[in-house]
């Protein structure tokens, strides 16, 4: 079977380090170090990368199902889940979103366990919670499966509505608490959707202060104020975020397992994510474009921005490039999607993750290009 070669021109094999930066740079780099560069862009401290990605995620993509709804952003949805599952505390995340083991609350039988002392018989044959005879509350929002019938949503696109999957758990609970068509950001409604979760003013007042808390600690980039099809890919890459890297991995359809090896010994075929033109790929693909599978490949679609014109001259969605002679689109190691305000959002190297980062976190900034 022949293999992809990831990011990597096979003319420069022998010199390009796709995604993993200037080659003075040490490949045991991660986002765990601690830099300000790898922790760029990152979401609160208290909140596992997988599952901030499904908040931002959900709160962006909310208007394609209550488009008057107004304010719904990514502290709402992560203070209803701090409260509900602690953002899936010691589950784990796969990068396609599923919470594994499933996160299930008390069996509603009326015992008075979980202080529920009325019966709540099965309405769903035990699909999401295990249970024919009752109702337990399931995943990182605890919906009730009747509740998630009505709202849920797909939010990983993989045609399945699952409350235990972090995309399609955060989405719904976007739209639930959306109502009709909400303004969120008038504080009588936001308090009256967290209400609707949850009959109780303790219970208001906990998912309030912990909002409270994310919107001054975590700020994320948006895709407010982008239109068209940047907005689209620019949407589609955000949803990645903290997906791992992987060496070779990534298409048009999602993430997946990479190849074996980098030129620093780095092996992606453990591992499901992206490297950087696997990402630029699958966003692109998501607006219904097209793109090479190579960063030196994709310097070459649409408009190309050279290095001279400087990041002034990009717009949120552009391709953004790396190369070792930022002349010559031969030498391109790296690809990014450009956010605005100097930011862009990237699979960057071996053991990080799909995360934002400064153009400047790199230092051969070779201009971007505009393929629409």
């Amino acid at each position: 079977m022949k293999r992809k070669m990831g990011c990597l021109g096979l003319v420069l094999f022998f010199a390009l380090v796709c995604c993993a930066g200037p080659m003075a740079i040490s490949m045991s780099q991660s986002s765990g170090s601690g830099s300000a560069a790898s922790n760029a862009g990152a979401g609160p401290a208290d909140i596992p990368a997988r599952m901030f990605a499904a908040y931002v995620a959900g709160a962006e993509n909310v208007r394609a199902y209550r488009p008057r709804c107004r304010g719904m952003t990514w502290p709402v949805l992560a203070g209803i889940a701090k409260i509900e599952s602690g953002h899936a505390s010691g589950r784990t995340v796969s990068a396609n979103g599923d919470v594994r083991p499933r996160i299930l609350g008390p069996k509603l039988d009326g015992s008075g366990a979980g202080g529920n002392t009325t019966a709540v018989r099965d309405t769903d044959h035990g699909r999401w919670d295990g249970d024919a005879d009752f109702e337990r509350a399931v995943g990182p929002f605890q919906f009730l499966p009747s509740t998630f019938r009505s709202v849920g949503k797909d939010g990983n696109k993989d045609r399945k509505k699952d409350p235990n999957n972090a995309d399609d758990a955060a989405l719904s609970a976007a739209v639930y608490l959306c109502g009709k068509g909400r303004d969120l950001t008038q504080l009588r409604q936001l308090k009256a959707a967290i209400r609707s979760y949850n009959h109780s003013d303790a219970y208001v007042s906990d998912v309030m202060g912990w909002i409270s808390r994310y919107k001054s600690t975590g700020s994320v980039a948006s895709v407010k104020g982008v239109k068209g099809r940047a907005r689209r890919v620019v949407a589609a890459a955000l949803s990645q975020r903290g997906v791992p890297y992987s060496w070779g991995g990534g298409s048009a359809k999602g993430p997946s397992y990479g190849i074996c090896c980098s030129p620093g010994g780095s092996s992606g075929e453990r591992i499901r994510g992206f490297d950087c033109s696997g990402l630029t790929t699958y966003a692109y693909a998501k607006a219904g474009i097209s793109l090479p599978r190579t960063a030196a490949a994709q310097a070459g679609v649409g408009r190309r921005i050279p290095a001279s014109a400087g990041v002034k001259a990009l717009q949120p969605g552009d391709l953004v490039f790396f190369g070792y002679v930022p002349t010559q689109d031969g030498t391109i190691h790296h690809v990014g999607i450009y956010l605005g305000n100097g930011k862009m959002i990237n699979a960057l190297r071996p053991g990080a993750k799909v995360q934002v980062d400064p153009v400047s976190v790199m230092p051969d900034f070779a201009g971007g290009a505009r393929p629409w």
